[in-house]
């Protein structure tokens, strides 16, 4: 089957090339940081009402990690808890930029749902973001009864860096004995950084996420090349995958990391894991935050949301 672009992710790539935007690896991380603010509000999910959301602390292994709790609209007795971890290559991203895409798993799951400022690099580096992502899972466990969540039914979920930081924090949590999220929401995760499945090479240019761009944020997030090889960095490469929690996780068409993603889930699967995989094929790398202009974002949205339904029932 042969697979062909979306027309409204076509639309998106056109207009970025009518703008002339610049490369995100061609300005510093600080610039990056600040256009990508700027970006990422344009084409996602706006106006979406929330019953409240609550800016907290956690403190966490270097200083505090500032987190935004969502309660849903209408949000009655203790309810299903989904920690977000945000995309934008560890270097890029805030809980501003998915703001709306949190929002609107709050009230679609109902959920509470936490979406975690973790630290980034280059000021940050390797394993400051799973160091945060760990913490404040154990925060979420210790605490979100206070926010009307259920301690029981937690999960972790997060698109591209974000996904990988799901899937580390579950593997972190099984080394140290501690509680396990029931479930794992992994959105084209990166799982191997050392980046060289087909996929890398096959669309590695033409579809926002580039070999370039891919390059520069490992440069800024990993402190040398042997962090690649470190299991919280490239999960896809723990020597063992087994006693995990199930998984979604999806993939784009038109994505570099559509390979790792998949590569994970059959792992999972292989080493006793429950993981489904959805390949969305008219996609790109980003697209589940782009809900103001394509309408497959809400469906990628709308799956997850029920897979943990599924799980926390």
């Amino acid at each position: 089957m042969e697979m062909t672009l979306d027309p409204q992710v076509q639309w998106v790539l056109d207009v970025a090339k009518e703008k002339g935007l610049p490369e995100l690896n061609e300005l510093s991380a600080d610039e990056a940081k600040a256009v990508y603010e700027e970006r990422a509000k344009t084409l996602s999910l706006k106006d979406i009402d929330i019953g409240k959301s609550i800016d907290v602390a956690i403190p966490g292994p270097h200083g505090d990690i500032p987190a935004r709790i969502y309660q849903p609209i209408g949000m009655e007795g203790a309810l299903p808890v989904l920690i977000y971890y945000h995309g934008g290559g560890w270097v890029i991203g805030s809980p501003d930029t998915h703001d709306g895409l949190c929002r609107m798993i709050a009230n679609d799951g109902p959920f509470v749902v936490i979406s975690v400022d973790y630290r980034m690099g280059p000021e940050h580096r390797f394993p400051a973001a799973v160091d945060d992502a760990y913490a404040a899972l154990n925060w979420t466990v210790d605490n979100i009864a206070d926010f009307g969540g259920d301690t029981e039914k937690i999960a972790v979920g997060g698109d591209s860096a974000g996904g990988n930081l799901s899937a580390v924090v579950c593997l972190v949590a099984r080394e140290e004995g501690s509680y396990m999220p029931r479930f794992q929401w992994l959105i084209y995760p990166a799982t191997d950084m050392r980046m060289n499945a087909p996929s890398h090479n096959a669309y590695g240019e033409g579809y926002f996420l580039t070999k370039p761009l891919m390059q520069w944020f490992r440069g800024h997030y990993l402190n040398d090349d042997a962090d690649q090889l470190d299991w919280r960095a490239s999960p896809l490469l723990a020597e063992s995958l087994k006693d995990l929690p199930p998984a979604l996780i999806q993939t784009a068409g038109y994505d570099p990391l559509q390979d790792e993603g998949k590569a994970y889930a059959e792992r999972l699967n292989e080493e006793g894991g429950a993981a489904s995989y959805t390949h969305y094929s008219g996609m790109i790398h980003g697209f589940i935050n782009l809900g103001g202009a394509i309408d497959e974002a809400k469906t990628c949205i709308k799956e997850g949301v029920e897979a943990l339904r599924k799980a926390f029932a």
